[in-house]
C-alpha cells in the first residue's frame, strides 16, 4: 500500500450528525415498535404507518382502473407480502443512510484510491458495513469513525435476525387466521352470510331447532379467533392487508358474518339462548371498533342500508323454513337496528379503505360452495353426458374464478 494513494477525509459537518442521529432514531424506534413491543391501538410515533398509507394508496388507484373482480382481488393480493419485503428494505436503506450521515459529518476515512471521499462514497462504505461485506477500499481512521462502523455492523447483523424472526411468526398468524375463515366454507356457503350459517346449523340435527352444545360451540370458537384476530392485526397492521386465498372470502367477511348471526341470536330466536352469543359479539364488535384505527377507516355517513325492509322480511322467511322463528315486532326489529349500529359502519369503512366486499345477510342466489366447485369438474361431467348421450350442460358465470 502506497502513502501517496491515499485520500484522507477530514470534513466535519455538524448537520450532517444530527439528521443522521434523528433517522437513526426514528427507523430503530419504529422497529421497535412494529416488531419488539405489542403493539397499542394509537400510537405517537407513525413511520410504519405512514408508509403503509403512501404506498396503498397509489396501489389502490391502480387496482381501481382492473375491470375483472378476480385479477382485482389477486392484484391487491400482492400488496401484503411485497409491501412487508419494501417495509423491511425501507429499514435497511434508513438506516444506511443515517450512518452515511453520521460518517460523512465527523469525517475521519481514507480510500485506497486517487479519488476524493464523496458522500456518495460514504453511502456506499456504509452500505458495505451495514451488510458486513468489507471490502476495505475505504477505511475509517479515527476512532470515532472506528467504533460507529463497528455499531453499523452489529446492527445489520441485527437486522439479518429481525428479517428472520418477523417473516415467519407474520405468516404463522395470517395462517391461523385463514384456517377458520377456511372451515366457515361449508357451514355459511360461499360468500358466507349469516342467514345460510343458522340454516344450516338448524338442518345439522333432527331437531327442528339448533342444538344449544353446537351452536355454543361454534360461537365459543369464532369468539377465540376474534381475540386472536385482534391481537395479531394489532401487533403486525400488514395481516389487514393480506388477502384469503379464495376471492369470495376475506377476514373482513367472516368478522361480519359473526357479527350478523350474534345479532339475530341477540335479537331473538325461539328456542336459544344468547348467552354465549352476547359474548361473541362482544369481543367481535371490539376487534371491528379497534380495527378501524388500525387501517386509518373514516366513518361514511352514507354508507348504503344493508337490511332493507325487504331483505329483513326475506330474512323471517327464510329462517322460518328452516324452522327458526325470529323474535317479532318493532321493538326486535329495533333491536337488530341498534346492534347494527355497533359494527356496520366500522366493517363498511374498512371494507371500503381496503377494497374487500362484505356479505349480504341472506346470499342473493344458491351458489355452489368452494368446497364443492373443482377446476376437473366440468370435463368430469361432459364425459358423463357422452356416456349417456346427452349434451354437457353450460356452467357460465359459475363460483369457480378461484381455480
Amino acid at each position: 500500500m502506497q502513502v501517496e494513494n491515499l485520500v484522507i477525509n477530514d470534513h466535519g459537518s455538524v448537520p450532517a450528525v444530527i439528521f443522521g442521529i434523528v433517522i437513526i432514531g426514528v427507523v430503530l424506534l419504529d422497529a421497535f415498535e412494529t416488531v419488539v413491543l405489542p403493539r397499542r391501538v394509537t400510537r405517537h410515533f407513525r413511520l410504519t404507518a405512514w408508509f403503509y398509507r403512501r404506498t396503498w394508496i397509489p396501489w389502490k388507484k391502480i387496482a381501481a382502473h382492473i375491470r375483472t373482480s378476480s385479477r382485482q382481488q389477486s392484484f391487491l393480493g400482492y400488496f401484503g407480502p411485497l409491501s412487508l419485503i419494501f417495509l423491511l428494505a425501507f429499514w435497511a436503506a434508513s438506516l444506511i443512510l443515517g450512518f452515511a450521515l453520521l460518517q460523512y459529518g465527523i469525517g475521519g476515512h481514507e480510500q485506497l484510491s486517487h479519488e476524493p471521499i464523496t458522500f456518495g462514497r460514504i453511502m456506499y462504505h456504509s452500505g458495505q458495513t451495514f451488510f458486513t461485506l468489507g471490502y476495505g477500499d475505504i477505511l475509517p481512521t479515527s476512532s470515532l469513525a472506528r467504533m460507529l462502523s463497528v455499531i453499523e455492523a452489529g446492527m445489520g447483523f441485527a437486522f439479518l435476525g429481525v428479517v428472520i424472526g418477523y417473516l415467519p411468526v407474520v405468516y404463522a398468524s395470517f395462517s391461523r387466521r385463514e384456517i377458520q375463515i377456511s372451515m366457515l366454507d361449508a357451514r355459511a356457503g360461499s360468500p358466507p352470510t349469516a342467514t345460510e350459517l343458522l340454516v344450516r346449523l338448524a338442518g345439522s340435527s333432527e331437531n327442528p331447532v339448533i342444538e344449544q352444545t353446537v351452536l355454543d360451540e361454534v360461537l365459543r370458537d369464532w369468539e377465540r379467533w376474534s381475540g386472536e384476530l385482534l391481537e395479531s392485526h394489532l401487533s403486525y397492521p400488514v395481516l389487514g392487508f393480506f388477502r384469503s386465498q379464495h376471492s369470495n372470502q376475506s377476514w373482513l367477511g367472516a368478522l361480519m358474518t359473526m357479527l350478523d348471526v350474534t345479532s339475530l341470536l341477540i335479537t331473538g330466536i325461539e328456542g336459544i339462548h344468547p348467552g354465549q352469543a352476547r359474548l361473541t359479539f362482544a369481543m367481535a364488535r371490539h376487534a371491528a371498533v379497534d380495527l378501524a384505527q388500525v387501517v386509518n377507516a373514516r366513518y361514511d355517513p352514507q354508507a348504503p342500508e344493508r337490511l332493507a325492509d325487504a331483505d329483513y322480511q326475506a330474512l323471517r322467511e327464510t329462517l322460518a323454513a328452516a324452522g327458526l322463528k325470529l323474535r317479532t315486532g318493532d321493538e326486535a326489529r329495533a333491536k337488530l337496528d341498534k346492534l347494527r349500529s355497533m359494527y356496520e359502519p366500522y366493517l363498511h369503512s374498512m371494507g371500503k379503505n381496503l377494497m374487500l366486499s362484505l356479505p349480504p345477510w341472506k346470499p342473493p342466489t344458491k351458489a355452489r360452495d368452494n368446497w364443492q366447485a373443482g377446476p376437473w369438474d366440468r370435463m368430469i361431467q361432459a364425459k358423463g353426458l357422452a356416456v349417456l348421450g346427452q349434451k354437457p350442460v353450460t356452467t357460465q358465470g359459475s363460483n369457480e374464478d378461484h381455480f
